[in-house]
């Protein structure tokens, strides 16, 4: 045998070797929402104008400036995707136009270097494809979370842009958020913390924004909560965003989701309300008042990294009141059958007719 065919099939059995390794390894029913060392990253910089090459990375740190912007004046955004195995072993990524829209939406906004889709596509699809032995497989209930980051990291002194930026993505398995999975939940509503202001930066996804809500996010945990429900920080009257996610509520037949300024538009929450329609619901996008709890039949909380969470319990303390759904402890049937026809059309076993699929060869 050549030489060559040698060190290939030298190549392609180290490789198997390392797959099975991992499969062996990882409990990939019990992962949980967290980080896990991958073999790539992908990463290019920005600088005198224009986005330089992609570069592979088997490094999970990065130089950065002791003046660089991301670090003194916050100009640092990032994304959350996700890909998923078929039961066909085809690996789907999901909407990730909607992620890079919605990242130079916030790089607009902090006044950063924006990324071209095809650059933004092309370091997904690289970063995928290298760390593929940890993409989970199909029936296990986790998936690969894709962590696309921007940061400033050109030097500046005084508070102004950088001239320079990184875009970097990393990949992780990982599972639910809450670590109750597709179970109902428990929700603490604070009045005494705010997560944006509605001028600011509440509807973009910059890292200060999930710093803002850190203190109250911690109190909800050592209560026993498993998030906070943030309100609206003028009036302290409507419902805001759901610590890391879109909150929804259901009743009449009708899909109803806070609006607000400052809450950062959820592609999954945008993708509820399609498959809403499609079952013949209404969708409603406008202020949901405290009170209006009382009237809903179900309630959750939706994103890329929690996909739904069903509400047990919203816990107001300060009002002495507690709205209660799920009485049989379960999910409720309206939001057992967004989550199933979402995850369904997330790893291909239902018919894409969306155009929100991505196969990655």
């Amino acid at each position: 045998m050549p030489l060559r065919l040698i060190f290939l099939s030298l190549e392609t059995l180290n490789f198997t070797h390392k797959k099975l390794y991992i499969m062996n390894t990882i409990d990939w029913k019990n992962l949980p929402f967290g980080y896990l060392k991958t073999d790539y990253n992908v990463r290019t910089y920005y600088k005198n104008g224009r986005w330089g090459s992609l570069e592979l990375s088997s490094s999970e740190y990065i130089n950065m400036h002791i003046a660089a912007t991301a670090l003194h004046y916050g100009q640092e955004a990032f994304e959350g995707m996700k890909a998923f195995m078929g039961k066909d072993g085809k690996i789907r990524l999901f909407r990730w136009e909607e992620n890079a829209k919605r990242m130079n939406s916030s790089a607009k906004k902090l006044l950063m270097a924006e990324i071209p889709n095809e650059l933004f596509k092309k370091a997904i699809i690289k970063v995928i494809k290298h760390n593929k032995k940890f993409v989970p497989p199909y029936g296990s209930g986790a998936s690969l979370y894709i962590r696309p980051l921007l940061v400033g990291s050109g030097a500046q002194v005084g508070v102004k842009p950088a001239k320079e930026y990184l875009f970097l993505v990393f990949v992780t398995p990982v599972g639910p958020y809450f670590k109750e999975g597709f179970k109902p939940v428990n929700m603490l509503i604070t009045r005494k913390y705010d997560r944006a202001a509605p001028l600011g930066t509440g509807h973009i996804k910059a890292g200060g924004n999930y710093a803002a809500g850190m203190e109250a996010m911690e109190i909800a945990h050592s209560n026993g909560y498993a998030s906070v429900l943030f309100l609206d920080s003028k009036e302290k009257k409507y419902i805001d965003e759901c610590g890391p996610a879109n909150f929804f509520g259901i009743k009449n037949n009708t899909y109803v989701t806070p609006k607000s300024s400052s809450i950062l538009p959820s592609i999954t929450n945008m993708s509820l309300m399609t498959l809403a329609k499609e079952m013949g619901m209404s969708v409603e996008k406008r202020h949901i008042e405290v009170p209006e709890l009382e009237s809903f039949e179900e309630t959750g909380a939706c994103g890329t990294a929690a996909v739904i969470s069903p509400i047990k319990k919203i816990i107001d303390e300060e009002n002495n009141k507690t709205y209660k759904y799920c009485s049989d402890g379960n999910p409720g049937p309206v939001s057992t059958k967004l989550y199933k026809k979402l995850q369904a059309l997330q790893t291909g076993d239902e018919k894409d007719n969306y155009g929100w699929i991505e196969i990655v060869d």
